[in-house]
């Protein structure tokens, strides 16, 4: 997924994934919610261990590469299509099921 050369807030780690440096939070997550209208106040109240700094400086650095990072972004959302294509799927008439036997099997 190409990306220009990141600036210290950023990491990719061995397997391509970018976060914000020193956390867990993915570049991914963090362009959708800023996507869906959040403000730098309101993704530091979703994420209140980045610092605000960090939020805005992640923030810029999306907007000066918005053409890169959208691509990156599409890219990370195929892949998660695809996983969940191809996964497992929860049967939840079947696990509603197993919750009622096991409730029966408590009570009685």
């Amino acid at each position: 997924m190409p990306l220009p050369e990141l600036p210290a807030f950023l990491t990719r780690w061995p397997d391509g994934e970018v976060v914000l440096t020193g956390t867990r939070v993915t570049l991914y997550h963090f362009v959708f919610h800023y996507s869906q209208g959040e403000s730098a106040e309101m993704l530091g109240l979703r994420y209140p261990h980045v610092p605000l700094a960090t939020i805005h400086k992640s923030i810029a650095f999306y907007l000066e590469n918005k053409r890169d990072v959208d691509l990156y972004v599409a890219e990370y959302q195929a892949v998660l299509d695809q996983l969940r294509a191809n996964g497992p799927t929860l049967n939840m008439e079947a696990l509603r099921e197993r919750l009622r036997s096991r409730a029966a099997a408590l009570a009685g």
